[in-house]
C-alpha cells in the first residue's frame, strides 16, 4: 500500500473528501467523432462484506475500508466475455453520462440510486474497440446486496479501495503493439487491464491521494481491441 494513502472509509467524511477532489480535478474529454459515446459507473461502496479473489490479503476486508464495485462480465456475451468492468454501457439518445451510468447500474446489477449520489466525472477514455468511455464516480456507501443481471454479468465484486494501493501496482507492459504501454491493476492474484484498470487507477490518484494523474494516453491489450 502507498505510504501517502488516506484510510478511505464510507462515511460522510470519506464521502466529503472525494467530492472535494473530483471538483478540484479538470476532467478531460474525448476527442474521437467516429467513436460512440459510453459511461460506467465507477461506485463506492462499503467492504464490510469482504474480499472475494483468491490471494487477497485478510487486512483488505478491514470492515470500515471502503470498495470499488466490478463485475466480471457474462460468459454468454459476444464481445469482451468474462473480462472486468464496471457496470455501464452505450450512451442513449438525449442521456446524459451520469444518467447513463446509474441506468446500466440498476439494469446490470440491481442498485438503485439517484443524481444525489453522483460525485464527478474521471477523464473520458478513448478504447481502440470504438468507444469513448466517460467515467462517473458515484457514492454507494453502506450497500449490502446487489442482484446482477445474468445476461450481462457472471458475478460482482466488491474491491477494497486499499488494494488498488499495493506498491506493484500500476503494472506496465511494453511489448504490444502500440506505441503507449498497456496498463494493469492487480488485484488479489488476478489482473485487470484498461481501459477499466486505467480508470481504476486514476480514481486511486485523483480521488485517494489527491493527484491529477492523466491515464487516456495508455494502451490496452489485444484482446480488448475488438
Amino acid at each position: 500500500m502507498s505510504k501517502d494513502a488516506p484510510t478511505l472509509s464510507c462515511d460522510a467524511r470519506s464521502r466529503k473528501h472525494l467530492e472535494t477532489a473530483l471538483e478540484n480535478f479538470a476532467h478531460t474529454e474525448g476527442n474521437d467523432p467516429e467513436a460512440r459515446a459510453a459511461a460506467v459507473a465507477v461506485t463506492v461502496v462499503d467492504a464490510a462484506h469482504g474480499a472475494d479473489l483468491p490471494g487477497m490479503p485478510e487486512s483488505a476486508s478491514w470492515l470500515d475500508d471502503a470498495a470499488l464495485v466490478l463485475t466480471r462480465r457474462s460468459l454468454k456475451l459476444r464481445n469482451h466475455a468474462g473480462q472486468w468492468a464496471f457496470p455501464g454501457g452505450r450512451i442513449d439518445s438525449g442521456e446524459t453520462p451520469e444518467q447513463t451510468a446509474l441506468r446500466e447500474m440498476r439494469e446490470e446489477i440491481g442498485l438503485d440510486l439517484d443524481a444525489s449520489y453522483i460525485l464527478g466525472r474521471l477523464d473520458d477514455f478513448v478504447t481502440r474497440s470504438g468507444f469513448i468511455i466517460t467515467p462517473v464516480v458515484i457514492w454507494g456507501g453502506a450497500q449490502r446486496d446487489f442482484e446482477p443481471n445474468p445476461d450481462e454479468v457472471e458475478s460482482v465484486h466488491r474491491i477494497p479501495v486499499q488494494e488498488f494501493l499495493r506498491e506493484d501496482a500500476p503494472m506496465l507492459d511494453h511489448d504490444n503493439e502500440g506505441d503507449e504501454p498497456v496498463l494493469r491493476m492487480p488485484v488479489g492474484n488476478d489482473w485487470i487491464a484498461a481501459p477499466t484498470a486505467a480508470i481504476i487507477y486514476q480514481f486511486r490518484e485523483v480521488c485517494v491521494l489527491g493527484r491529477s494523474t492523466r491515464v487516456a494516453h495508455f494502451d490496452q491489450p489485444k484482446f480488448a481491441w475488438r
